[in-house]
């Protein structure tokens, strides 16, 4: 896991001190090691974060003179050992175990047709120095980021955080009417490849970006999953489908064990991460390390599910550090998050996760955390109205959005200031788009496909690469391992629905993780400071929000802000997310980033 930025210029030499000024910024997520390699146009710096061959023979950007090709990368390919067997077959010679020399050969052996082998999380930049070209690649859930801004001339940087390009300079930083809208309806969700600013945008997941010398560009997705039924499984039961998962789980959990440094679980009690936790005690591993946060409780609002944390660090015998953060811990944290954010991110589990990672990074450089199962095997509420409606009536588009989006068009009309956001309900256009793709058969399984390829990439994910990475922590994702996601997409959406959710993996974790756990009600990282606003929250929420730069930049009716402040908690989203706050973080983030 690392960090690393790209450029190709048309109008001259590389821009040496802007490289070096945006692996300055980058430093957070590789604090083990820095490279560059700078030819004519092109350049390439690198931060490393040491998991995998932790000589410097695995150093970056790698270079390969047989092939004359340069790489920096993002990331970690889990069957980087069975990818060098099969390339040392057909006469390849490594000089490191690094699974970077394992992207860089297999380019050289088999160019795209790579990436259907890989079996991991990934952004690279793969620079072809003999032609000139620039290859840039992301993996299949955006696990890992990559922003773009466009340079002078037709050239191009990239960069694993939007801020790192902010420092490089040159960048549009108006705010985006679009990207506005989608950020006020979709609990702050902007899909690729739009971000908050005009100026800088980002490489969707499953995507290769082909830029030539000459500026000509050529882009397209590698992996689009169906989310219909397989009629070579149309005999199966649902102990049959149970079996598949378990066994497709088991080796996703199994994967992320794969590192030369010890590994961690991010244990929050639920269902997703006591089952990481579960299957690895059950695969053999002892005396695993596990981590939970919590907070006081505020308003009535509980602050913390160490009950359920604890129960399964008794159960299993792991050694469990339950971190008990106080209201300070986390006023003092909140700037550094916001910081830590390349995109506003408003879900309060940000600044969890980012207090969490600063204490786990202490001890480990990664640990496996339980994001996307809720995405991907239907745990959370708006998909059981989908399931109402007759696959062959409609979309689901319209329930999908009364459930899900924060709020309709008019709402968010009525929310910022005029001229500031698209006149249309480009939200509302989008997830039709989505929802009327081909490769979906029911409504059910178009909601869980945009969640699981758009709001999922864009909000839970981000979320813990950004928070973890901050402090050089490489958290990795077993329910998102593409092979257990592809089985799922085909799984019947009843069987996901049932149980209240998540069904199928509640019926396997069975006999496995403790009952209390199953049956629990389900709940959410809570972080009440930031669910029901409070002095001194509400103040620095509204210092940002009547500064000079907010009135400035007149995002928002001032007298809708006014009457929030007044009232700071009486003004909700849709899913009961306070609307102070989602206005609030983004003007924090624009004043924190100087955009």
């Amino acid at each position: 896991m690392c960090g690393f930025a790209a450029e190709l210029r048309r109008d001259g030499d590389a821009d040496r001190e802007a490289l070096r000024a945006m692996a300055a910024v980058l430093e957070p997520r590789g604090p083990d090691g820095e490279g560059e390699r700078l030819i004519g146009g092109a350049g390439l710096i690198h931060r490393r974060l040491k998991i995998i061959d932790l000589s410097e023979r695995g150093a970056q950007p790698m270079h390969d003179p047989r092939t004359d090709t340069t790489i920096v990368f993002n990331g970690c390919i889990y069957n980087h050992h069975d990818l060098r067997a099969e390339l040392e077959g057909l006469g390849h010679a490594f000089r490191s175990t690094s699974d970077t020399e394992v992207l860089l050969l297999g380019w050289a052996q088999w160019g795209e047709g790579l990436l259907a082998r890989l079996k991991g999380m990934f952004a690279f930049a793969l620079l072809e120095e003999r032609t000139g070209r620039l290859v840039l690649v992301r993996d299949r859930l955006g696990i890992k980021p990559l922003y773009l801004a466009e340079l002078p001339g037709g050239g191009l940087r990239a960069a694993s955080t939007l801020p790192a390009l902010l420092e490089g300079g040159g960048v549009d930083t108006t705010i985006d009417p679009v990207a506005l809208h989608h950020y006020l309806s979709w609990h702050s969700v902007v899909p690729a490849p739009r971000t908050i600013l005009r100026g800088v945008r980002k490489l969707a997941p499953a995507t290769v970006l082909v830029v030539e010398p000459d500026g000509a560009r050529r882009e397209h997705r590698y992996w689009d999953p169906p989310f219909a039924r397989d009629p070579g499984r149309a005999a199966w039961t649902p102990e049959d489908w149970t079996d598949a998962v378990r066994t497709a789980l088991e080796v996703a959990v199994r994967r992320r064990m794969v590192a030369d440094v010890p590994v961690g679980v991010l244990l929050s009690g639920g269902l997703d991460s006591s089952l990481i936790v579960a299957m690895l005690a059950d695969q053999g591993q002892r005396g695993l390390a596990t981590f939970s946060i919590g907070f006081p409780d505020v308003a009535g609002r509980e602050g913390n599910e160490f009950r359920y944390s604890d129960l399964m660090a008794r159960e299993f015998a792991t050694e469990h550090e339950r971190i008990e953060a106080t209201r300070e811990d986390l006023l003092g944290a909140l700037p550094r998050a916001i910081a830590a954010m390349s995109e506003p991110m408003i879900s309060h589990d940000a600044v969890a996760f980012f207090m969490l990672s600063e204490v786990v990074a202490r001890t480990r450089k990664v640990v496996q955390s339980g994001q996307g199962a809720d995405e991907v095997f239907a745990g959370y509420s708006w998909y059981r109205p989908l399931a109402q409606e007759d696959s062959g009536a409609g979309t689901g588009v319209d329930d999908y959005r009364r459930e899900f989006f924060d709020r309709d068009h008019d709402g968010v009309l009525g929310l910022a200031a005029p001229g500031t956001v698209a006149s249309e309900d480009v939200s509302r256009m989008f997830a039709e788009e989505w929802f009327a793709r081909e490769g979906a058969d029911s409504p059910v399984d178009r909601a869980l496909r945009i969640d699981t390829e758009i709001m999922l990439v864009d909000d839970p994910v981000k979320r813990v690469d950004n928070m973890t990475m901050a402090h050089g922590l490489e958290a990795r994702v077993p329910f998102l391992d593409h092979d257990l996601v592809e089985l799922a997409a085909a799984c019947p959406p009843e069987l996901k629905l049932a149980e209240g959710g998540k069904g199928v993996l509640k019926r396997l974790a069975r006999g496995l993780v403790p009952d209390a756990v199953i049956d629990r009600e389900k709940g959410y990282f809570p972080v009440p400071a930031l669910t029901h606003l409070e002095a001194p929250v509400v103040e620095l929420v509204g210092d940002a929000l009547r500064s000079d730069a907010a009135r400035d930049r007149g995002l928002f009716r001032t007298d809708v802000v006014d009457a929030m402040l007044a009232d700071p908690n009486a003004a909700r989203t849709n899913l009961d997310g306070s609307t102070l706050w989602q206005v609030g973080l983004l003007e924090l983030w624009l004043q924190q980033h100087g955009a």
